[in-house]
């Protein structure tokens, strides 16, 4: 039996987005590029990242796709959140990178 109000709570989610400037000294290196995977995994909602406010987009919660990015000290980390737990979400992943992840 398929259950069409599921279908639509699940796509009534829209997208949050917003902005954060990389203060920890080597940008997003290997260890803070894992520190965000690990915690964007703790989330059911979709995250995304990208250095420019129009992408290209890059799913969070892949290590090897997030070191990729390369984003230097001074960089805004651009993120784009959708799912029932994207403001708690996004709001994990902004402290974070205020915080420095942990190494500023």
């Amino acid at each position: 039996m398929h259950d069409a109000n599921a279908n639509r709570a699940a796509q009534s989610f829209a997208p949050l987005t917003a902005s954060a400037v990389l203060v920890n000294p080597v940008g997003l290196h290997a260890r803070p590029s894992v520190k965000l995977t690990q915690l964007a995994k703790g989330f059911t909602a979709k995250i995304e990242i990208a250095l420019a406010a129009e992408g290209p987009w890059t799913d969070a919660k892949s290590p090897v796709k997030v070191m990729r990015v390369k984003a230097p000290q001074g960089a805004t980390l651009h993120f784009r959140v959708n799912g029932p737990d994207a403001e708690a979400a996004l709001a994990a992943m902004l402290a974070l990178v205020h915080d420095g992840f942990g190494e500023a």
